[in-house]
């Protein structure tokens, strides 16, 4: 079916108070598992490919892109296209062009003002594109590389009464907030704050996202969408499942050499893993 935008799934979501969810794709891998899998869910789904992502394809958006464009649209469930954690402007600039409905402005790390006055420059240029922007109020962590963050560190959680002059005088589409997970959790033991997600929901006009959800429990995710959060990123789920799959593949066959067959395999345990979640997430 033709490619529909972030910020018309989100808003659905939104409306039906359930969420939708937004994988990380890195490889033509990820982008194939992540539709297999929202297929067998019969879920909407978003491929978000971050700024890291696209250094790794040695700072080249539009190969990906149009990967991830021609398999959503031969996708048997809708499927839109985002653009995760940028700084750069130039590649907030490519994003339209490429495909890309929306994109995920990332000034978390500066002080309050800078992020703010980053956030609203950001936010005039994607919307002059057309774009649905997505930006970040507190420390989440645990990107680029680094150890996770403390997420219950003091001063890393969003503030409601923040939240809502940010979002006012940014004029961004939707808020990724800090209410207690973190960026590239390999263990899913996250504890979420609900009460601060309830009070955050009703601060703010727009979205809430949950990012480093890959770390949060089944009955905590399900929790927060219930408290408002309409977006859910995952990422490291999937390079864990198919890092898994590809390791027990490999001692299997030590001889093996084709790479077709480790890759089918991690393939296979992505497509299963975004199903599970999909699927944990969609109201009975």
């Amino acid at each position: 079916m033709p490619l529909t935008t972030t910020g018309d799934l989100v808003s659905r979501a939104r409306a039906a108070r359930t969420a939708v969810v937004a994988f990380n794709i890195i490889t033509l891998e990820h982008i194939e598992a992540v539709i297999t899998g929202a297929e067998s869910a019969g879920a909407p789904v978003v491929l978000q490919a971050s700024e890291n992502a696209v250094k790794f394809r040695h700072g080249r958006l539009l190969p990906l892109a149009r990967a991830a464009v021609a398999a959503a649209e031969r996708a048997a469930v809708p499927v839109a296209l985002h653009l995760d954690h940028v700084r750069s402007h130039a590649l907030l600039q490519e994003a339209a062009d490429a495909g890309f409905s929306s994109v995920m402005y990332d000034a978390s790390h500066l002080p309050y003002a800078d992020n703010l006055a980053s956030t609203r420059a950001a936010a005039d240029r994607a919307h002059a594109q057309g774009l649905w922007i997505e930006a970040e109020l507190g420390e989440i962590g645990g990107k680029g590389g680094q150890a996770p963050r403390d997420a219950h560190a003091p001063g890393a959680r969003t503030d409601p009464t923040e939240a809502r002059a940010f979002v006012t005088d940014s004029r961004v589409d939707a808020l990724a907030v800090a209410v207690g997970s973190a960026h590239a959790m390999t263990t899913r033991t996250a504890a979420l704050d609900h009460g601060l997600i309830r009070r955050l929901r009703a601060s703010v006009d727009v979205p809430l996202v949950l990012h480093g959800s890959s770390g949060v429990p089944d009955g905590e995710l399900r929790a927060a969408v219930a408290g408002g959060i309409a977006k859910v990123n995952i990422g490291t789920a999937l390079n864990l499942a198919m890092t898994g799959a590809i390791r027990d593949y490999l001692a299997a066959h030590p001889d093996a050499v084709d790479s077709r067959g480790y890759l089918a395999v991690g393939r296979e345990a992505m497509a299963y893993a975004v199903e599970r979640i999909s699927s944990g997430l969609i109201p009975a």
